[in-house]
């Protein structure tokens, strides 16, 4: 693939990220580090950028790193998509609903609680 197309690609990753930010049950982490990678991939100087960032850059390094993730993260999104789920009964969503939103918050749950903690 080419230089542009990997420099849109974490572009557009950086923006869903700061979307997720603000916007209920869209992620920031997976786009950020989407864009890391597209970056490593298109602009040593944006990759850089996003690296040092003070948000962004520690999340990035454990991931790149360690294959890890912050224990406080974890936390922080477990109960992010616990409270969206709780949510979603509150306003009473269609079973369906409920059922699938579950299913997805169960499976990405496990996935965030079978990284490794980031080292001390």
């Amino acid at each position: 693939m080419s230089q542009p197309f990997w420099l849109a690609l974490g572009c557009l990753a950086v923006v869903c990220g700061v979307a997720g930010i603000v916007l209920p049950l869209v992620p920031t982490t997976p786009f950020i580090l989407l864009a890391a990678y597209a970056f490593a991939r298109s602009s040593p100087r944006l990759l850089a950028w996003l690296e040092t960032h003070r948000i962004f850059g520690p999340a990035i390094v454990n991931w790149r790193t360690h294959g890890s993730i912050d224990r406080n993260a974890k936390r922080l999104a477990i109960g992010l998509m616990l409270a969206g789920f709780i949510v979603g009964l509150v306003l009473h969503l269609p079973l369906w609903v409920l059922i699938a939103q579950g299913t997805v918050l169960v499976a990405v749950a496990i996935f965030i609680l079978s990284r490794p903690d980031t080292p001390r």
